[in-house]
């Protein structure tokens, strides 16, 4: 498959790019950082993480296209974004019904009836980036991404997640910078830290509130954008999913290296790669 869109475009890789990247680390945790060489391992792969912000990311592509300039002041369209977004992570989720889910995504993708679940967990922000790429508005980022978040994550703190991450990039891409982050975030999530003072005590925390705030701070010190996928893998935890955060928040500020985006596109098979690529292709 021709994977030159993909290459070309400096969106919406971030995220599937440090869930890659993550992946070998998320139950053999470590402490240090890595080079950007380093941390595109051969062993590497994709998980739900990419999955879902790939499926979530046609989802609402398919929505804006169904729905009206002015959406955001009518419930019946909203609806019309929500049921889209939870058909395509249906449809895409389940081709991959091993990709590393959690217990309680696992029985919502597999049940007749499927339900939101009150989650608080860091699926939710994982999966939200395309909220931000693709929004006109911040609050239309933030209407985008909490819907993303109730088809499962109804939970205060899931739906915070999603808004935050998506507002993030929503602000970065339009020219924001890190203060404007730091003064966005710090509404939501107390930030007043240093990775160096954590990073020895930190320990696997599956919550949004757990995982969204370290992940923007990987973000904020960083000095590039393998250096934030390299801050957040650094932490421990839920390697892949701070990574995902972290890397789709840093692609709206630094670029990419085109070397780490052909590691990236080359590990995702032709029916992600071809959902992702139209989704990048709707937002120009």
């Amino acid at each position: 498959m021709n994977t030159d869109t993909i290459i070309k475009s400096n969106c919406m890789l971030g995220a599937v790019c440090g869930d890659i990247c993550g992946s070998i680390f998320e139950w053999d945790n470590i402490n240090f950082k890595l080079p950007e060489q380093s941390l595109m391992n051969p062993d590497c792969k994709f998980t739900d993480d990419s999955v879902m912000t790939i499926a979530v990311a046609a989802g609402i592509k398919n929505a804006i296209q169904k729905v009206s300039t002015n959406w955001l002041n009518d419930l019946s369209e909203e609806e019309i974004i929500f049921n889209e977004i939870q058909s395509s992570m249906r449809q895409v989720g389940t081709k991959y019904r091993n990709a590393g889910y959690g217990g309680g995504f696992y029985r919502w993708l597999m049940s007749e009836n499927p339900k939101p679940y009150n989650s608080w967990g860091n699926g939710s922000a994982m999966r939200a980036s395309y909220a931000g790429w693709t929004a006109n508005s911040l609050e239309e980022a933030e209407r985008l991404g909490e819907i993303s978040a109730r088809v499962t994550h109804n939970h205060p703190e899931g739906i915070k997640g999603a808004k935050v991450t998506a507002g993030c990039i929503f602000i970065l891409k339009n020219g924001g910078d890190k203060d404007a982050i730091r003064k966005y975030a710090s509404k939501y999530y107390d930030i007043n830290f240093k990775l160096d003072e954590i990073r020895e005590s930190y320990t696997f925390d599956v919550s949004c509130q757990g995982t969204v705030p370290y992940s923007i701070v990987s973000f904020l010190e960083a000095k590039d954008f393998a250096d934030t996928i390299s801050n957040a893998i650094s932490i421990g935890g839920d390697s892949d999913t701070l990574a995902a955060i972290a890397g789709s928040i840093a692609e709206a500020y630094y670029p990419v290296s085109d070397k780490m985006k052909k590691y990236t596109v080359s590990k995702l098979d032709d029916y992600l790669t071809t959902l992702l690529n139209d989704s990048i292709v709707c937002l120009k």
